[in-house]
């Protein structure tokens, strides 16, 4: 997690504390002045009321417009909304990724309920009291669009009469050899199983194991040393054997077997070694014997930057892509993923082979731990953006809904996205189901099934 991402949840907590106490005080004079028998009743409500409300973490104003500059040239349209309908007002030619962009103001029931707009059979979530700029995707949407039969609609949400639509119009992508970095397991299926199952050429380089926080491993009767090795194992697995299901074989999948949280400090620091914080290892060769490609690394299994640098290059100047995928470094706050998109950039300076496009994924975000928005299946509107981004083009194929499927089931193969939820999460889905209308989808708990398993994936793009 970011230092930034650490402070705002730091900030979170302390103010949430702060209104505790003061609830408490209130509740206790209540309680004294009125009747004692209110306190425990409005004690067990206030907590209903919390859960059903104000436990998402959303640390921005709702009025806050998304800050996004897209790159010069990008086809910017009048549109207008006409009878439910949004019409073009300027000539569209064929792109393949359009975003809308929208003045969105929430009803006064949008302060209690979540806010969405209905998109033809697609529906986009925002933020409850949403008041200010935001960006629809109405990608896979554009012959509906051509013909002006795309209905548009706003449910606790008052749209505008007009908007502005951008439109990118990118190479297929899938048809390019590509490299997928994934920090952890399943950091690939998350941002893009649904592209790489039909990519043409593809790899994907797993660069740690994922060993940290094993708890639920030391119910097997382990230490936590021996629970880490195992999820370190197990995980490890996970990075080989899942993207079979994704028709990318074993042959074409590295695992480097770096730590959890130790890349940033290997990068600062390159020629020490970084064990794991957990398992007690230091020697990255007890997960990289399924590798069918020899890489520098191998030599002496020191967890070293110089030994990622070293493996990163080798593995470019291997599989030579056209395209590398890999974790936005300015949306994404996970510490492993800022450095494992650094560690790329290290080594294509370094590489005699050149990619020619960066696609940058958001698995998660500094701001908002529910984006994307509303139940599963739905489209990806744009996160929030509330200080000014690289001004990168997009592109967000569409995925069937049996891609979809298959994405779902590819996610619960993962060990780190298995078993149920704790009690106290379980209750406050019910809280939340009752209060807010929200639904859960059937093919897991963890809310990665929510929020990675939609119509679209996301990428903006940096040509090198």
């Amino acid at each position: 997690m970011s230092a930034r991402k650490q402070q705002l949840l730091k900030q979170h907590r302390r103010h949430k504390r702060i209104a505790l106490l003061i609830g408490l005080t209130l509740l206790l004079l209540l309680g004294i002045f009125v009747a004692w028998w209110l306190l425990p009743l409005l004690l067990v409500l206030s907590w209903i009321a919390h859960e059903a409300w104000f436990a998402d973490h959303l640390f921005y104003a709702p009025g806050d417009d998304y800050q996004y500059a897209f790159p010069d040239g990008t086809p910017a349209l009048p549109v207008r909304l006409s009878d439910g309908q949004l019409q073009l007002q300027a000539e569209l030619g064929e792109p393949d990724t359009l975003i809308l962009q929208l003045e969105l103001r929430s009803s006064w029931l949008g302060r209690w309920f979540d806010p969405y707009v209905q998109i033809g059979a697609d529906r986009q979530d925002f933020e409850r009291g949403v008041c200010g700029q935001r960006y629809l995707n109405l990608s896979g949407q554009l012959a509906a669009l051509k013909a002006g039969q795309l209905a548009l609609s706003g449910r606790f949400c008052r749209l505008p009469l007009s908007a502005t639509l951008h439109a990118f119009s990118q190479p297929d992508y899938r048809q390019q050899r590509l490299l997928v970095i994934a920090p952890h397991a399943d950091d690939a299926e998350l941002a893009a199983f649904g592209l790489y199952s039909q990519a043409a050429a593809v790899s994907i380089v797993t660069l740690t194991q994922g060993e940290i926080e094993a708890e639920n491993y030391q119910l097997l009767g382990l230490n936590q040393a021996q629970a880490a090795r195992l999820k370190g194992r197990l995980r490890s697995w996970d990075s080989l054997a899942i993207p079979l299901w994704g028709g990318v074989p074993q042959s074409q999948c590295v695992q480097l077997g770096y730590y959890c949280l130790q890349l940033p400090a290997m990068l600062e620091q390159p020629e020490q070694a970084f064990a794991s914080r957990e398992s007690g290892e230091s020697d990255i060769r007890s997960v990289r014997r399924r590798n069918q490609l020899p890489l520098p690394g191998d030599v002496d299994g020191r967890p070293s930057g110089a030994n990622l640098h070293a493996d990163l290059l080798a593995l470019l100047e291997h599989f030579r892509p056209e395209v590398v995928v890999t974790p936005h470094p300015e949306l994404d706050p996970h510490s492993d993923h800022v450095a494992a998109t650094r560690a790329l950039l290290g080594a294509i300076q370094a590489s005699t082979w050149q990619p020619q496009t960066l696609l940058l994924y958001a698995n998660h975000l500094h701001d908002n731990d529910r984006w994307p928005m509303g139940p599963a299946g739905n489209g990806i509107a744009l996160p929030p953006a509330l200080s000014a981004l690289p001004a990168d083009g997009l592109w967000s194929p569409s995925l069937s809904a049996e891609q979809q499927l298959d994405k779902a089931m590819a996610l619960q193969m993962q060990h780190d996205l298995q078993g149920s939820l704790p009690f106290k999460k379980r209750l406050r889905r019910l809280i939340q189901w009752l209060l807010l209308g929200r639904r859960w989808p059937a093919t897991g708990d963890n809310e990665f099934m929510r929020k990675a398993v939609r119509r679209h994936e996301l990428f903006w793009v940096r040509h090198l």
